[in-house]
């Protein structure tokens, strides 16, 4: 695809990697500072460099639906589209300082993920849609590799972009950070009515989802939030959609703010439980959270933070009552 348009009359580009629609002119950076204007053509600064690289339990991304116990090759570059306070990767998010010496390929980063047995390749830390040039050349290199591909993101993403990923992406952890679309455009810098359109989209388009929220007391943790949050993700997703309710910690911007309570955690899943969903985990507690059956309560995946200790999963079916299990499981 092509990443940009050209605006013959006055003389910019416009970035269509995500719905900031960047328009820029020669010489100039977006709102993410990665992605330039080069002699009229929109060049990714980022484009195999990346900054983290790890190996991760496919649970940490958090992603519980799909290859459990499995491990992701996971990485980041720097830069974002957003500018959250509460950033828990703030140090490479919020960067603009590229490692120019580090090179790493697309033929690279997937024979590395070969090399390590990860079934999957994640691209995550900081927000993968500034680097999808670099992202896609991987990801289909990978699909042919028999390597699942998973995006986790603030969910931003251009029609274009979504229309082009659903042919090589399998699955997504998308951001919903807050029910207020003034927080969303004051705070972070994004907007709300994009993010929800996104996920809408992208389970349309066949990719498993998954929503992550990271409750902060006081700002987006309110009941009624709370349960239009979860109505959305029932009604307009569908009840199946895993939700990730995961406590907040200080950092980056917000140091002095209080860690969230597992309490309201748990008022949290009490409402998202209220409105139907079928599968709601708390995160960044010390709990364990495990996987049962929507129709018998069978217990079908155990997990200790982010190890999976059973899968009782039969070919993605309940051994109980053969439910199919919604996910991907092979």
């Amino acid at each position: 695809m092509d990443y940009y348009k050209r605006e013959p009359r006055s003389g910019r580009i416009v970035c269509l990697l995500c719905r900031h629609y960047c328009k820029m002119k020669d010489g100039q950076v977006g709102v993410c500072g990665v992605n330039k204007n080069e002699v009229n053509k929109l060049s990714t600064l980022v484009y195999g460099h990346p900054s983290a690289l790890n190996i991760d339990p496919i649970e940490k991304k958090p992603i519980y639906h799909m290859l459990p116990g499995s491990t992701a090759l996971s990485f980041g570059t720097v830069g974002c589209n957003f500018k959250c306070p509460f950033c828990q990767n703030w140090q490479i998010s919020q960067s603009k300082e590229i490692k120019d010496e580090v090179y790493i390929s697309p033929e690279k980063m997937v024979q590395l993920a070969l090399e390590n047995g990860a079934n999957s390749i994640a691209y995550t830390y900081n927000e993968p849609t500034i680097f999808y040039p670099y992202a896609r050349d991987i990801g289909i290199l990978a699909k042919r590799s028999g390597i699942k591909n998973i995006f986790v993101t603030n969910g931003f993403e251009t029609l274009e972009v979504i229309e082009d990923m659903k042919s090589w992406l399998d699955a997504a952890n998308v951001d919903l950070k807050s029910w207020s679309e003034s927080y969303y455009k004051k705070v972070l810098k994004g907007g709300l009515e994009a993010v929800k359109d996104t996920l809408r989209l992208m389970v349309d388009a066949g990719i498993w989802v998954e929503v992550t929220t990271l409750l902060i007391e006081g700002e987006n943790d309110s009941d009624k939030d709370l349960t239009e949050m979860a109505e959305f993700i029932a009604n307009d997703l569908g009840k199946h959609v895993p939700w990730h309710l995961n406590a907040f910690h200080p950092d980056y911007k917000m140091m002095d703010h209080k860690w969230t309570g597992i309490e309201t955690l748990k008022r949290a899943r009490d409402i998202a439980k209220k409105a139907g969903l079928y599968y709601v985990y708390m995160g960044n507690v010390p709990v364990s959270e495990n996987t049962y059956c929507p129709e018998c309560c069978e217990l079908l995946i155990g997990r200790s933070g982010f190890e999976m200790i059973v899968n009782n999963l039969v070919e993605g079916h309940c051994p109980n009552c053969n439910r199919v299990i919604e996910g991907v499981f092979r």
